[in-house]
């Protein structure tokens, strides 16, 4: 998923850091903890690396010095954030033996965990995703086609190996359409501000989230499965023509 305008002069100061010391390990640790916490309350535009140095009794040119800006320690946290994840393929063996939509269904209908249990790392992955500028995003995007946090490559190829997908499409795009649908649907599902004309109601039954996730899985289906069978339907032979 690479950004727009990606040749550029040099790269961010964040990306050209010197190779970490073993003893500052515990010192950045705390700094990214920190910060995860002061992001996840402010927003990135909101949030001051002052106040994160004041949060941890040191001095603000500590933090740039370890992570070169503002952009530098966030990147670092959204890095931990979506690497507390769980890959695709982290699901009960009884799912797993089902195959790769039930999986997919097993995770749309697990989102609302993301909220009561994982809220932070959430909420981070929100703000990277949505609420960052272009040449933060960029580096986003480089980091999740280059690490793969969620596995989706190798759930793709669990899918293909399973006969489940169509082998006449490019893996590259099929994870594609996976990350960005996948993604963009349980956002939709969770946070209503970024889609608001998706779900116009809000508080409905469990019966339509359900209903919403099965039309999801149908259309993708539809996009990347092997299609069914074809039935063939044989025409009734009048009975004076036999």
């Amino acid at each position: 998923m690479p950004g727009i305008a990606s040749n550029r002069v040099a790269p961010p100061l964040y990306q050209r850091q010197p190779k970490v010391r073993p003893r500052s390990e515990a010192k950045r640790a705390r700094i990214v903890e920190a910060a995860t916490q002061h992001f996840a309350e402010h927003g990135y535009h909101d949030a001051r690396v002052g106040d994160i140095a004041t949060a941890l009794g040191i001095a603000k040119g500590s933090i740039f010095q370890h992570f070169g800006s503002k952009d530098g320690l966030f990147f670092e946290v959204y890095k931990r954030a979506v690497r507390s994840f769980s890959k695709y393929l982290d699901v009960p063996a009884e799912v797993r033996q089902e195959g790769f939509f039930a999986v997919l269904r097993y995770w749309l209908v697990s989102t609302e965990h993301l909220v009561h249990e994982d809220w932070i790392p959430y909420r981070i992955s929100l703000l990277g995703n949505y609420g960052t500028d272009l040449v933060l995003k960029r580096e986003i995007n480089r980091f999740l086609i280059s690490e793969d946090p969620y596995g989706t490559v190798s759930f793709v190829r669990f899918g293909l190996e399973r006969g489940e997908l169509r082998d006449d499409l490019d893996i590259e795009m099929m994870v594609s359409i996976i990350d960005w649908m996948v993604e963009r649907f349980q956002d939709a599902l969770l946070t209503a501000e970024l889609d608001p004309g998706l779900f116009r109601r809000q508080g409905e039954l469990a019966e339509k989230k359900e209903a919403r996730i099965q039309q999801f899985l149908a259309m993708l289906q539809r996009a990347i499965g092997v299609p069914p069978p074809a039935t063939v339907t044989r025409q009734k032979v009048p009975a004076n023509h036999r």
